[in-house]
């Protein structure tokens, strides 16, 4: 499997993680002010997932600029 294969692979991995976190959050923000103690770290978990989420596309965008 090539790199670009391997990374797209991670990226599907990532977008799924990615989606989970938000409706986490989403599902949180709705049941306020019950378990409101959770926000910072459903916030957290959410944030670290986009930002992983980001850079594996940005590292795709450009090992496809090189191949």
């Amino acid at each position: 499997m090539s790199d670009i294969d391997t990374l797209k692979t991670e990226i599907r991995k990532l977008n799924a993680k990615a989606t989970q976190t938000k409706m986490d959050l989403h599902d949180l923000s709705e049941e306020l002010p019950k378990d409101f103690e959770r926000i910072p770290s459903v916030a957290q978990a959410a944030f670290d997932a986009h930002v992983a989420l980001t850079d594996a596309r940005l590292r795709l965008a450009a090992l496809q600029q090189t191949a």
